[in-house]
């Protein structure tokens, strides 16, 4: 009922301001250490060896720079992923850079991996030792680095002993030639120095792609990411596609998230589903706004789902909305546990 009463003026602002103001808000919010985790058995998955509470995540991008990860669990997500982050502080492309598409609810971002660096969040990260919730660290490569893949595997080796879990982000539009990491020989290079960065010891590595793939790209990248070991896929990043669109702000350059992406991802989901084998778990993302549309894409294979843009308009009871739904359709469907429902469509 707040959010309701204080969207039309969060919307009369600049998109990025308005987003800032929302961090500021989520960071007064008390840390819940009680309860905010509570297990509950129905809702409980086990993906790459970790115990989530429930499936349901926040996507990189929201929390660049790791200021309020417990106040998003303390929401319901089962888990938040920080990010994307880069070894040097990097402003990001110039602005006006994220724009809000009212009328098909969607975003155009294009950020450019703005953040504050992977010292800051190396110590918010360390300051939060030993708080519960799953947390995974999304990184990237800096936009001038010479060589990408030494930025990744230097954020491997600091992020490691901090992390739930590692998400590598070769998929961001914003970023020139990043996507060509993709490609199966740089992808095999990227994932080598990266997995010898983690050691032995380290969390598990989840790689998030684009949903703007051949069906060759998807195979090879299927093959490599089981043969590495990864322990999920990210299925997908914002889309450089411009389907049917309602907005004055619908050419703007950039990755389309939301409401117009999600038949996409969910292609894409069902795509590496099938190149997998269901031998690598997917977390499913992409214009998840409702538990339909989560239900869905569990249905169609995901283990985890992770949703952001549909938070600009739904606000912050959406997870919650969506938890309760989730156990409704479980019950209505004869499920007794997520995991059980995985891929079954």
């Amino acid at each position: 009922m707040l959010f309701d009463l204080a969207r039309p003026a969060l919307f009369l602002l600049d998109p990025e301001r308005a987003h800032r103001l929302t961090i500021r808000a989520l960071a007064a919010m008390p840390i819940r250490t009680d309860g905010s985790q509570a297990r509950e058995s129905a809702l409980c998955i086990s993906v790459a060896g970790i115990d989530f509470p429930n499936p349901l995540g926040m996507a990189a991008g929201f929390d660049k720079d790791v200021e309020v990860p417990d106040q998003l669990l303390g929401l319901g997500f089962g888990f938040t992923e920080v990010g994307s982050l880069t070894p040097r502080p990097q402003a990001g492309n110039p602005k006006p850079r994220l724009f809000r598409l009212i009328e098909d609810r969607a975003v155009i971002n294009r950020m450019g991996f703005n953040n504050a660096g992977s010292e800051i969040a190396r110590g918010r990260l360390e300051a939060r030792r030993g708080r519960p919730g799953i947390v995974g660290v999304n990184v990237g490569a800096n936009k001038d680095s010479e060589d990408r893949t030494a930025d990744y595997a230097e954020m491997t080796r600091i992020m490691a002993p901090l992390a739930s879990y590692l998400a590598v982000n070769i998929s961001s539009p914003n970023t020139p030639g990043l996507r060509a990491l993709q490609d199966e020989g740089a992808l095999t290079g990227l994932l080598d120095a990266v997995l010898e960065a983690r050691g032995s010891n380290g969390p598990p590595v989840f790689l998030k792609v684009a949903p703007d793939l051949k069906h060759a790209d998807i195979d090879a990248i299927a093959r490599i990411a089981i043969d590495k070991g990864l322990g999920a896929l990210i299925v997908s990043n914002t889309t450089i596609q411009r389907p049917a669109l309602r907005s004055p702000d619908a050419r703007e350059t950039g990755g389309l998230s939301g409401k117009p992406l999600r038949d996409l991802a969910q292609r894409r989901l069902r795509d590496f589903r099938r190149a997998t084998g269901g031998a690598l778990p997917l977390v499913g993302v992409g214009g998840i706004a409702s538990a339909e549309d989560a239900w869905a894409r569990i249905r169609a294979g995901a283990s985890l789902v992770q949703l952001y843009s549909a938070m600009v308009y739904e606000g912050p009871g959406l997870p919650r909305r969506i938890l309760r739904g989730l156990e409704r359709m479980m019950q209505r469907d004869g499920f007794a546990s997520i995991a059980e429902a995985v891929g079954s469509e």
